[in-house]
């Protein structure tokens, strides 16, 4: 946390190596969010870049009040939330599950791909106010409060979301995993 204010001061005092930094130490974070709220890889790693080509652009426009992990987790489900808007389609490609498992035996391997596609999957079938808010809970740690804070929307509403999708994934996934 620490670290972060001092980046942040960094950059807003014009050093682009602590830009750099902001964004090698949350790229992976910021990738999963996009890529899951998107259900496409391709299109969450144009998001992230285009996050911070934003900041880039305009240091100003880097207002962290808090936690600087959850502002840009915040910044990047906001931009691929515009994104999924408009295209007014979601794409429902399995390509990009695999991106973060490492390497294993090939039993182990495949099980997990297994896995993680099928929760994939099951996480694309939740409406996107849904997906939005478990993405932002479970990817990126984020309480509640900060959720609502970011979705403009009551506390009680992101806890609610979140209880409905997550039955809805116990749901779907029920079964699969033992």
């Amino acid at each position: 946390m620490l670290e972060d204010r001092l980046l942040t001061w960094r950059f807003k005092n014009g050093s682009r190596q602590a830009l750099a930094r902001i964004y090698e130490k949350y790229e992976s974070l910021l990738l999963t969010i996009a890529g899951a709220i998107l259900n496409d890889a391709s299109a969450g790693e144009d998001v992230v870049q285009d996050v911070f080509l934003r900041f880039a652009q305009h240091p100003e426009a880097l207002r962290v009040t808090g936690n600087l992990r959850s502002y840009l987790a915040v910044c990047t489900a906001n931009l691929s939330k515009d994104r999924l808007r408009s295209r007014r389609q979601v794409h429902r490609g399995d390509d990009s599950v695999a991106d973060g498992i490492d390497r294993l035996d090939p039993l182990t391997h495949v099980l997990r791909l297994e896995q993680t596609q099928a929760l994939w999957r099951a996480v694309i079938q939740l409406p996107v106010e849904q997906r939005e808010v478990v993405v932002l809970r479970q990817t990126a740690g984020l309480t509640f409060k900060e959720i609502a804070l970011a979705l403009k929307v009551s506390i009680n509403t992101a806890q609610s979301r979140y209880r409905y999708g997550i039955e809805k994934l116990r749901t779907s996934l029920n079964g699969e995993f033992e």
